[in-house]
């Protein structure tokens, strides 16, 4: 069986949890691992994901240890896109005209 693995990152720029994972995760850049195998009998090359997993460095006691945690695609878009509702909401919060500013 033939079989692929693709890496890329993704950057949070809030802390973040996931489905099934107790505790939250602090922002910042995580590898991303996608398995996939070909599928076989076809007249073209066509691949099925196997497993979608993210890189989590330990902190604290956990220095120096890496983890593996096996997500679904659709947790880790759900998890960026709430990210991204995050930093957008706390973006528009710093640029709000105070009330001092209002009444000038």
């Amino acid at each position: 069986m033939n079989t692929r693995s693709t890496k890329t990152s993704v950057t949070f720029a809030n802390p973040f949890s996931l489905p099934g994972y107790v505790g939250e995760l602090p922002a910042g850049e995580y590898e991303v691992l996608v398995e996939e195998e070909l599928l076989q009998g076809l007249s073209f090359e066509a691949w099925r994901r196997t497993s979608t997993l993210l890189t989590v460095r330990g902190s604290g006691n956990r220095a120096g240890r890496t983890e593996l945690r096996a997500i679904s695609d659709s947790d880790l878009k759900a998890a960026l896109n709430r990210d991204a509702v995050v930093a957008d909401i706390r973006h528009q919060g710093g640029a709000a005209v105070t009330p001092q500013e209002r009444d000038q």
